[in-house]
């Protein structure tokens, strides 16, 4: 789980008071440098519509019956099943259960439709967080618990701390509810796509592309994907201050997203 979350918990209090939600806030790069970590009320949940406040043949001879030529078999190509990752998600020591644990294939569909929202329609309307990036956090987060909160605070699918959810409300102007899994998903997934705003602004010339074909270095800092991958387990700020220096705060956490984006047990759902 994410340990630089409690240090960036308290910038993110004084950040959200200072006015990170208020109108005129339109690009990610004018936030905090602390917003918290990692970041689904009643459904179903509105479409966002505002963004937050700122690709010739011979015939056969008439006396013999011709022959059929039958084309070779393909070998049948069989995708090996995705197996458990060793470093998926472990419970922590400390853990508890809270609430209704919705079924592997509910908690699938929350997340695919967390994915498919648009979380910028103004500014970046064609910013998407993929379905697989959001299922692999939440899988390696969570293992798609909806239930379980963790002794850091974090709740649900895709382990949303406090301080992440009064944020992207804030941010937001919504009023999302992690203890609900759908709601927790969004919640999630609108954390990644404000990472992805934020990073692509700062680092890529405002280039939103979270391809993993783009980058197939898991450490690498110039690829957008680590670097969001990274800031929802560290923080943006950790990652700030790690890509002056050319390298990322948690590249274990990324290379196993990363990994699980390829092949993943949750797959089987």
């Amino acid at each position: 789980m994410r340990r630089g979350m409690r240090v960036a918990a308290a910038v993110l209090a004084v950040a959200v008071t200072a006015g990170c939600g208020l109108l005129g806030g339109d690009d990610g790069g004018s936030e905090a440098a602390g917003a918290p970590v990692a970041v689904q009320s009643t459904f179903p949940i509105e479409e966002v519509t505002t963004e937050p406040p700122t690709e010739p043949a011979t015939e056969p001879s008439p006396s013999k019956t011709p022959r059929t030529s039958k084309s070779p078999k393909k070998p049948k190509v069989t995708k090996p099943a995705p197996t458990e990752d060793p470093n998926n998600f472990q419970e922590a020591d400390c853990y508890d259960h809270d609430g209704v644990e919705v079924s592997k294939a509910k908690a699938a569909s929350a997340l695919v439709a967390a994915a498919g929202r648009t979380y910028w329609p103004t500014s970046a309307p064609k910013l998407r967080v993929s379905s697989d990036l959001v299922r692999s956090v939440a899988w390696h987060e969570s293992g798609w618990q909806s239930s379980i909160v963790n002794c850091d605070g974090g709740r649900g699918l895709m382990q949303v701390m406090p301080d992440t959810e009064t944020f992207v409300n804030g941010r937001f102007e919504q009023s999302y509810d992690s203890h609900d899994y759908r709601e927790n998903a969004v919640l999630g997934a609108n954390y990644l796509a404000w990472l992805t705003k934020v990073f692509g602004d700062s680092y890529f010339d405002g280039r939103y592309d979270l391809s993993p074909g783009r980058c197939k270095s898991h450490t690498s800092t110039k690829c957008l994907l680590n670097l969001v991958i990274s800031g929802y387990n560290a923080g943006r700020g950790s990652v700030d201050e790690a890509y002056a220096e050319k390298r990322l705060p948690n590249p274990q956490y990324v290379d196993t997203v990363r990994s699980l984006m390829s092949s993943c047990y949750c797959d089987r759902y």
